[in-house]
């Protein structure tokens, strides 16, 4: 007896159900003549069951309808509407003598292994004659079983906080990402969880939001800075700033550290942080934006959470995917307080949210007969991404459960599995402390960019200019080296053509720029332009990805400005640190989560900033940003350590600690 569909049939073969009412023409397989099963289309127009053509095309070569020659690799999924159409289709409950139930197709699995009175009639009847000395006793409780024997062998740590978070956000998975681990969301001494006064436990509140931006202009720019992106450490899209006087200040609904999930409808949970710009940048009066927005700890008693283990219910969800790398939509996250993962949340519009079996606040039992009852996110999000079309969850529903203390997200972007817990790992004593003036780290951050020194000397006329503009100096807030906005045509080094925008000016005719305020750098540019000849020396930062959409092109309407992904290409003498001293309560969480850090598969990546909750000491100082790079901590570099070595380093700290920083400006869109 098959246990999906409650019938006999072959183990090949198609399921076999009873439907109430009689299924449309345009539903049926011409092979089998039965309504269709996980529906595929064939070049010529035609549908067939997945398993039925299969079958066909191993002995034929045509199409079982016109007859025109066909492969089974020319065959795609059918279309998400299709599938939904069938699996709503109304069928009986084949144990019809104890059952008259009817639902929907995609939900008889469920129902037959958890509610089915003549399914588990069956069962125990089936058990008692493979055991006849248990007969006549009564079953006991159904029990979850998995395929493996023991607990997979997974690292233990954090995901991203995917409220999609970027997890401590959200995430779609579709893929894995790198481990984050969560300061935001500390432990007591004792390993447990945070106790506040009056018994309260604190449980980080976040929701998914549609905002509808409207401009006047269609060109104009929306006014906010974004970090990260599929190719940082941070995966997700986060909103590091919103700009005074622009359009997304005015909506006001939008506030640094939303997670930007979609962009008129097109998911950028796990795009290129360049082609996130892209997105952003797409002129339109009216744009759609699916955020996830953090709201802080909220607080509630101890008692809230226990419920009876009466009210809890196993539920097996199947979610089909038309290929392996469609994202399910789900949001994951831990607990402090419990083991294993649970649902945070259900993207809008996303294949779990459209099944509508999932349920926000499930845990997790298990993902196609692998055991995640003490599993990560990421773990979840590593089955899930290597399997080609069924995904089979079992999940605990317990009503009226509330997520409760966060220890990391889990979010999908690069492909990671290897992470850290935020109270994984020893702590770190013996590191030694270095002056901030030796921050120059030998290695930095540049994934798909070069550095490219050169020298242009040039011959001109005295009375000549230069012709370029610049930005940054080392009074702009965020500490940034000279660089070139723009090369006038009326100048030299326009006719020279070596100097371009974006360029980094290290010195000229001598004289060291890097460390020179903005007024300070106009002044020496036109003092040394006067002269016959000019020597600069500059530093041009190349991307090694011919794929990523030409944003100079589409940069009409918006003032122009270095990719936040470029400054991460600055080799580290070129940046500027600065101390950030935060300060808390005993009871207190730092209230920041960070991903990054040493990688055997990926070497040393920096820590950066992804999280910061509402409510919270790094909220309320208003200094740290979202992306920032954590350089050091209270004078202890962090280059080269893991998360386990940071993490303890973080939690250690009682009520004041002093991370030093990098903070490099958003990209603008």
């Amino acid at each position: 007896l098959c246990c999906e569909c409650g019938q006999f049939h072959l183990l090949l073969d198609n399921h076999l159900y009873n439907f109430q009412d009689e299924v449309d023409d345009e539903l049926i397989c011409h092979i089998c003549l039965q309504p269709l099963l996980q529906p595929m289309d064939t070049p010529c127009g035609h549908t067939y069951c997945f398993k039925c053509l299969e079958n066909f095309m191993q002995e034929y070569n045509f199409c079982p309808m016109d007859r025109k020659k066909l492969s089974f690799q020319q065959c795609h999924k059918s279309s998400l509407l299709v599938r939904n159409l069938l699996d709503k289709l109304i069928v009986f409950c084949p144990f019809k003598a104890e059952c008259q139930q009817t639902m929907q197709r995609c939900e008889l699995e469920a129902h037959l292994q958890n509610r089915c009175p003549g399914f588990r009639k069956y069962k125990s009847e089936l058990q008692r004659k493979k055991n006849p000395i248990s007969k006549g006793k009564e079953d006991p409780p159904t029990k979850v079983e998995t395929n493996t024997p023991k607990d997979p062998e997974v690292p233990s740590g954090g995901s991203s906080l995917v409220a999609e978070s970027s997890a401590a956000a959200v995430v779609s998975l579709g893929t894995a990402e790198p481990g984050l681990v969560n300061p935001a969301f500390e432990e007591t001494e004792e390993g447990e969880s945070l106790i506040q006064k009056g018994n309260y436990r604190t449980s980080l509140v976040a929701e998914t939001t549609t905002i509808e931006i409207h401009r006047e202009d269609p060109e104009e720019e929306l006014g906010m800075r974004i970090v990260g992106g599929k190719d940082t450490p941070l995966g997700n899209i986060v909103v590091q700033e919103v700009l005074r006087d622009s359009v997304i200040a005015a909506d006001g609904r939008i506030a640094p550290g939303d997670h930007i999930l979609e962009v008129n409808g097109v998911n950028i949970s796990s795009v290129t942080h360049c082609q996130a710009v892209s997105f952003l940048r797409h002129p339109g009066p009216v744009l759609h934006l699916m955020v996830l927005q953090e709201k802080g700890f909220s607080n509630k008693t101890a008692q809230q959470d226990s419920t009876s283990a009466t009210n809890r219910e196993v539920i097996h969800v199947t979610l089909i995917k038309r290929d392996r790398s469609e994202p399910l939509g789900i949001k994951l996250i831990r607990k402090t307080d419990e083991a294993g993962i649970f649902i945070l949340d259900l993207l809008e519009g996303g294949l779990a949210a459209k099944n509508g079996k999932l349920s926000r606040n499930d845990r997790v039992l298990s993902i196609n007969g692998q055991d995640l009852r003490q599993g990560t996110p990421e773990a979840a999000a590593q089955i899930i991404q290597t399997t080609e079309s069924r995904v089979n969850f079992v999940v605990l529903r317990q009503p009226g459960i509330q997520l409760s203390d966060l220890v990391e997200d889990g979010s999908t972007s690069n492909n990671s599995s290897s992470s850290s817990s935020s109270n994984g790992g020893s702590p770190v004593h013996h590191r030694r402390r270095i002056d901030q003036n030796h921050y120059r780290r030998k290695s930095t951050y540049q994934k798909g960019y070069v550095n490219h020194e050169k020298t242009v000397a040039i011959k001109k006329e005295p009375k000549e200019s230069l012709g370029i503009t610049i930005g940054g100096g080392r009074d702009n807030k965020n500490k940034l080296p000279i660089y070139v906005t723009s090369v006038q045509p009326i100048g030299c080094l326009f006719r020279d053509g070596r100097i371009k925008r974006g360029d980094v000016l290290l010195s000229i005719n001598g004289i060291d720029l890097t460390h020179l305020n903005y007024y300070e750098a106009v002044s020496a540019l036109k003092s040394n332009a006067a002269s016959h000849s000019v020597v600069l020396k500059a530093l041009e930062i190349l991307s090694l990805n011919s794929t990523e959409p030409s944003l100079d092109m589409k940069e009409q309407g918006f003032s122009w400005s270095p990719l936040w992904i470029t400054w991460l290409g600055l080799p580290s003498y070129l940046h500027f640190c600065q101390d950030i001293v935060l300060s808390k309560g005993n009871l207190e969480s730092w209230g920041f989560s960070i991903v990054g850090g040493f990688e055997e598969s990926k070497g040393n990546q920096p820590f950066f900033i992804k999280t910061i909750v509402p409510g919270t000491p790094a909220f309320r100082d208003r200094k740290l940003k979202c992306g920032d790079e954590i350089v050091a901590v209270n004078g202890v570099p962090a280059i080269g350590m893991s998360n386990s070595e940071l993490i303890p380093m973080l939690k250690e700290q009682k009520n004041k600690v002093t991370l030093t920083v990098v903070s490099w400006p958003g990209s603008l869109v």
